[in-house]
């Protein structure tokens, strides 16, 4: 039988293969892990669907995979191991994947120098497989009803990106405006802009390419995409943690003993719940195509983990109704998760606002970019012991970096100030009995 991806989840229909762990001639079993796809943020094992013997491998670590695509030929048992294709048949990819539906024609402007008007003539995509996009810009291509054959991506290899949808799309407006007003649009105003040019480093020394991973390319388009759609402030302040510490000593050996690691970024979900209770604009989210902001009425919050890979954001959902230790376990078992990348893409989505903690690293203040869609993040970073005047004292303070980014299209300066002093609060307002296990 022919084994094929299959359907990974909402919005996964592609990947690069991180591992391969048959080979030809291997018995498997059936739901044995014959590879590992790379997808997105995630990393996903894909089982075999039967028992039998591998007779043809038809992927290789490092190789990108579409819903349907053939991974391998399996013999079942009992029956007759079929020949090994020794070629893997490029045709194949497509099996088994949603298509896109192909919008009406769309018309480009074009300028017809002889007449001196305008002449609308249909793109027409190329023949074959759709150009290579990540899961999200597919998704967001057919919820328009965008073929992707008609779009020129901007990235390595001709990879389409959110800002090529941009770019598209604005090329529709502004044929759709010379449409309706008879105006003529010469092609130079809405051109593709190609990838940058290839650099040959090697002319001034020593180098060494290494290809970027899937996760790192994510990233690297995501962050684009929130720094060039989103109007970034950042408001810094510090909170005195020096009590906080004290209940931290006083009661982490008892959370250890229970899987639970008390951590800062513990007590900065605990913290964060009643200000954004209070300000709920900081968990809303900008709906772009209808023109709404989208209050949310739960307070999922997203904690930035650091990987050998990159950055990862899963997700800890419904903080308001979890006490200190719940969030201490839960973090600490949803991180060690992360980092061996065993996290499903759902688990990384439906965040209301995020968490990035840099303590353990080092530095202080810092800028985190806002995690689109939603429009605010807390940085945090090492305490630090300060001369600090309390009363007509100067005493020994631990106090708290914290950096709170923002949306400036949704939220203004003063109210970024007031959840900035509100949430320190919070921070210097932990009791003994906030963290005391119950007996």
């Amino acid at each position: 039988m022919d084994v094929r991806l299959p359907r990974l989840g909402e919005g996964a229909d592609s990947g690069t293969v991180a591992s391969v762990f048959v080979r030809v001639g291997d018995q498997v079993r059936k739901d044995q892990p014959i590879l590992e796809l790379e997808s997105e943020k995630a990393v996903a094992s894909i089982p075999a669907p039967s028992s039998g013997t591998v007779t043809a491998l038809h992927v290789k670590e490092g190789d990108q995979l579409k819903v349907g695509q053939l991974i391998l030929t399996l013999a079942e048992e009992g029956s007759s191991p079929r020949a090994p294709v020794p070629t893997i048949d490029a045709s194949i990819g497509d099996e088994g994947e949603e298509t896109p539906a192909a919008p009406a024609a769309v018309p480009v402007v074009q300028q017809d120098v002889a007449l001196e008007r305008p002449v609308f003539e249909e793109l027409a995509g190329p023949a074959g497989t759709p150009p290579p996009a990540s899961p999200s810009v597919r998704k967001m291509a057919r919820e328009l009803g965008i073929d992707l054959r008609r779009v020129r991506g901007s990235e390595r290899g001709g990879r389409i990106v959110l800002s090529d949808i941009r770019r598209y799309l604005e090329r529709l407006q502004e044929a759709a405006l010379a449409l309706k007003g008879g105006a003529a649009v010469p092609a130079s105003a809405v051109p593709a802009v190609p990838p940058g040019p290839s650099i040959d480093f090697s002319k001034w020394g020593k180098v060494e390419r290494k290809r970027l991973t899937t996760l790192r390319a994510t990233i690297s388009s995501r962050m684009v995409t929130s720094w060039t759609t989103i109007p970034h402030i950042t408001q810094f302040d510090e909170a005195d943690i020096t009590a906080l510490l004290v209940y931290r000593k006083k009661y982490a050996a008892r959370y250890e003993k229970q899987n639970a690691h008390l951590t800062l970024t513990a007590f900065a979900l605990k913290a964060v719940v009643p200000v954004l209770k209070k300000y709920p604009v900081f968990a809303a989210s900008i709906d772009e195509a209808a023109s709404e902001l989208v209050y949310k009425q739960y307070v999922h919050i997203g904690i930035a983990v650091d990987t050998e890979q990159g950055l990862i954001v899963p997700v800890i959902r419904d903080v308001d109704r979890k006490n200190l230790f719940e969030l201490a376990r839960e973090l600490q078992q949803l991180a060690e998760r992360t980092r061996q990348r065993k996290v499903a893409i759902e688990e990384m989505q439906g965040g209301s606002f995020t968490i990035s903690n840099q303590g353990g690293i080092g530095s202080g203040h810092f800028t985190p970019i806002v995690n689109k869609p939603e429009v605010a993040i807390l940085g945090m970073g090492r305490g630090a012991v300060k001369p600090v005047v309390r009363g007509k004292k100067v005493e020994q303070r631990t106090m708290l970096p914290l950096s709170l980014s923002y949306d400036h299209r949704v939220i203004d300066g003063a109210d970024a100030a007031r959840f900035m002093v509100d949430l320190v609060r919070e921070f210097e307002s932990f009791e003994d009995a906030d963290v005391r296990l119950s007996s």
